[in-house]
């Protein structure tokens, strides 16, 4: 599982909140991204395009 961390205020999501990627899955060549917070409340889909502008990669768990 891989852990992100917003770059900056993104969708009500305050800067520097951890999010785990739970799932991704591309259909005729757009991915789309399934996120997580830390304590699992809260679920947020994004495309590829969101992803590498709002997010930076931490870590790769297991």
């Amino acid at each position: 599982m891989k852990v992100y961390k917003l770059k900056r205020q993104f969708n009500g999501f305050k800067k520097g909140t951890q999010f785990y990627l739970i799932s991704e899955s591309e259909f005729i060549g757009v991915k789309e991204f399934i996120l997580r917070t830390q304590d699992l409340t809260n679920r947020l889909t994004i495309n590829e395009r969101e992803l590498v502008n709002n997010f930076t990669f931490l870590k790769d768990i297991f």
